[in-house]
């Protein structure tokens, strides 16, 4: 039992890290290459879409200079980026071994990224969310998606092979 809660905290661990900074869970994963090279991308995009600038302006309300300072371009880039992170080290240190379990943060990236594209036009009663908080709100939807998904691609692959 004690072995099973160690695999249990180990996993948490590695996520919560992920979550933190991309890379973190590759390099307590022993990945350190792989770790490496994700905080170093994390850092690239993140500084080239002057994402800390936009979080900084954003915890401020000052939404508008957020839309202002974001490179879209470059920060587009942030959301797989991301969640390809966390999955990664989540899946090395031994999660994510049900089918299709994946889905959930894979669609998390698509959604999270369709929100940041529409984050300079978007507005609720004509206030502009912006390009940290809009992305954040298409998280629980990307989730919630790939998790309908997942659960049907399941109950298709039950049927076909029962």
């Amino acid at each position: 039992m004690e072995k099973r809660a160690d695999l249990k905290s180990k996993k948490l661990e590695v996520l919560l890290w992920s979550i933190a900074l991309p890379g973190f869970g590759q390099l307590l994963n022993r990945k350190y290459m792989k770790g490496f090279v994700l905080i170093g991308l994390e850092f690239l995009v993140n500084v080239m879409g002057n994402f800390n600038t936009i979080i900084v302006l954003s915890f401020n309300m000052k939404i508008e200079e957020a839309i202002a300072q974001t490179n879209y371009l470059w920060l587009m880039f942030y959301p797989c980026l991301y969640f390809f992170a966390i999955w990664d080290a989540y899946k090395d240190a031994g999660g994510g071994e049900k089918p299709f379990a994946y889905l959930p943060l894979v669609f998390s990236a698509y959604f999270v990224t369709v929100g940041l594209i529409f984050s300079p036009t978007f507005t609720i009663f004509g206030v502009y969310i912006g390009p940290m908080w809009l992305p954040i709100l298409f998280l629980p939807i990307g989730l919630s998606v790939g998790a309908l998904i997942r659960k049907v691609l399941v109950k298709i692959y039950e049927k076909s092979s029962g």
